[in-house]
């Protein structure tokens, strides 16, 4: 039996999307609970020369609506990325599973001959479809998520690893 792209890909996206947004709600109830602003959460980094808790959240929905986008040959809505709290990022996963719940599987067939060409500023790299969730969308997702759940630890959000990984199906 073989997967869809749509199956590696939508389904993966979307339950980590909520998850993060699961976090983000209870990083807000912490700094609630601590009597702390919690934007300041949205604005911590792990070391100065990396980018803030808002701007991984930002690449990380930018990556997977902008991969549900390239897979199916469509154009991925823009955001402005001026979110500064946690509610805005809250809101911005919230449009971002919204517009990939649009998405059907039909709409990922035959995405596998697709090149999909990604333009960075130290290179362009051109990937089979295959090879792009594989080795660049899936990856660069999860780095962005990850970060963001480590950003929160570093400030004391009680999460833990069932929180990012949310209710895992199980057959």
């Amino acid at each position: 039996m073989s997967v869809s792209l749509y199956d590696v890909s939508i389904p993966t996206f979307l339950h980590t999307l909520r998850s993060l947004k699961n976090i983000l709600e209870k990083a807000a109830a912490h700094a609630e609970t601590r009597k702390f602003d919690p934007n300041v959460l949205a604005a911590s980094r792990l070391f100065p020369d990396m980018l803030p808790l808002s701007r991984q959240v930002q690449i990380a929905t930018d990556a997977a609506k902008g991969a549900a986008a390239r897979l199916s040959g469509t154009e991925p809505p823009k955001f402005e990325d001026n979110e500064t709290t946690l509610a805005d990022l809250i809101l911005r996963i919230t449009k971002t599973v919204d517009y990939l719940q649009s998405f059907k599987p039909e709409q990922f067939e035959g995405a596998e001959t697709r090149v999909i060409t990604i333009k960075t500023p130290r290179a362009t790299f051109n990937f089979t479809a295959v090879d792009f969730v594989r080795h660049w969308a899936l990856p660069n997702f999860f780095f962005h998520t990850t970060t963001t759940y480590a950003l929160l630890r570093q400030g004391g959000v009680e999460i833990g690893k069932a929180d990012f990984l949310g209710a895992v199906p199980q057959s």
